[in-house]
């Protein structure tokens, strides 16, 4: 079932009878409680553990990696009415655009082969990579675009998990997220959202915004369509809904939009995020950096701020580090800090048990990273000693969890 532009939540509202964000009965559920049961004993347990009986409420520190997908089809009406419930005071539409130039939620502009079932209809001829099965030692491949396909395209196709099958021989076999087991649990039912409905689902939740400006996977301008057009289109659906700037915070990883922002729309470009992922990518303006070694920092952190940027967010690991077993700021934190910047920081719950050093979110404390508890104890440092401003997750609940117990 899909729904007309602007009427999404109204329609969530009657076909599932949820009720609107002010009765809506908030949940931890059993994860927070599972994390602290295995942390190691001191005094952040015992906090936790007191917090137990408290009643949960919504806060701007918990907020939703598109929606809930630790367990829901990312950028979906379930995603995110799981992440309100558990809490989350922001949420996210990561933002790209359709053949015919309309904004709609994807994480990418080229990822419908793996969040959809479109492989498995009309549309797979659309595909910029047509699907071709693994041989030999060679994966199989495919690559699908929203830029492809006209909104009303789009909203035919069905979300499901981000998965793929790299060894598949068949394309239903690729998109490993529909097969019977799972097809009812994910995928059934489950709406996908454009960017103007996400503005009308998160205000019916109670929620601020956080719509992330995605890079487009073609060349621009796409159709006479520029990076400032379509930068400027994502803050047009905030005004005509009526959203006040101070609820809204863009986030681009391309600093030049950041800037554009806060030249051309100065009350949005004061809370724009400027995703920071120089630890890989380099630049004519952005060099590849450090983030122990401020003398890597292109810009500084000090130049960022002259600039007008007052929000920056790189991923978790980027922020801290081991120092006689314990975790402290790391060098990056601490020049962002002296800059005046304010630090929000992903993914929190993206990279399952933490038994054997956590992985890729978790690579600088590697060495003190040996149980689930860990996630606590990160969250505590990033929150206590970083002093971040938010934390995403893609399951909200331990985050919200955290901020109600220390008042967050």
């Amino acid at each position: 079932m899909s729904f007309p532009r602007l009427t999404v939540a109204a329609a969530l509202l009657a076909a599932t009878a949820l009720p609107g964000h002010a009765e809506t009965v908030l949940d931890y559920g059993p994860r927070p409680y599972y994390l602290i049961d295995r942390m190691t004993d001191g005094p952040l347990k015992e906090k936790l553990t007191a917090c137990m009986g408290q009643t949960p409420s919504r806060s701007d520190f918990s907020i939703g990696h598109r929606g809930a997908p630790l367990m829901f089809p990312e950028h979906t009406v379930e995603s995110n009415v799981a992440a309100a419930r558990m809490g989350a005071g922001i949420l996210e539409c990561d933002v790209t655009f359709t053949k015919d130039k309309e904004l709609v939620c994807r994480h990418a502009q080229n990822d419908l082969h793996t969040t959809t079932d479109i492989l498995l209809t009309d549309l797979a001829a659309t595909c910029i990579t047509p699907f071709t099965p693994a041989s030999g030692d060679t994966p199989a491949t495919a690559e699908c675009r929203t830029s492809e396909i006209t909104l009303a395209e789009f909203r035919t196709l069905k979300p499901k998990m981000d998965a793929a099958d790299a060894t598949a021989t068949t394309p239903e076999t690729y998109q490993g997220g529909i097969a019977p087991f799972r097809t009812d649990l994910y995928t059934h039912g489950a709406q996908s959202l454009t960017h103007a409905e996400s503005i009308e689902l998160f205000r019916s939740l109670g929620a601020k915004f956080t719509p992330e400006l995605k890079s487009p996977s073609v060349e621009m301008p796409f159709d006479g369509f520029t990076q400032a057009d379509y930068a400027q289109k994502l803050i047009d659906e905030y005004k005509a809904a009526g959203i006040p700037p101070g609820d809204v915070f863009a986030q681009s990883f391309d600093l030049a939009d950041i800037l554009y922002w806060i030249q051309n729309e100065p009350e949005f470009g004061a809370q724009a995020v400027y995703l920071d992922d120089r630890y890989e990518a380099e630049t004519e303006v952005e060099g590849l950096i450090d983030p122990m070694d401020p003398a890597t920092f292109k810009p500084t952190m000090q130049e960022l701020a002259d600039m007008g940027v007052r929000y920056i967010a790189p991923p978790t690991w980027m922020l801290v580090t081991v120092e006689d077993g314990r975790i402290l700021p790391s060098p990056y934190a601490q020049e962002a800090k002296a800059a005046g910047l304010k630090i929000i920081t992903w993914t929190l719950e993206r990279s399952g048990p933490l038994a054997t050093g956590g992985g890729w979110y978790f690579q600088s404390i590697k060495d003190v990273t040996d149980n689930d508890g860990v996630y606590f104890e990160l969250l505590d440092v990033l929150a206590q000693d970083v002093g971040v401003e938010g934390v995403f997750s893609d399951w909200p609940a331990t985050v919200t969890y955290y901020a109600n117990c220390m008042g967050l």
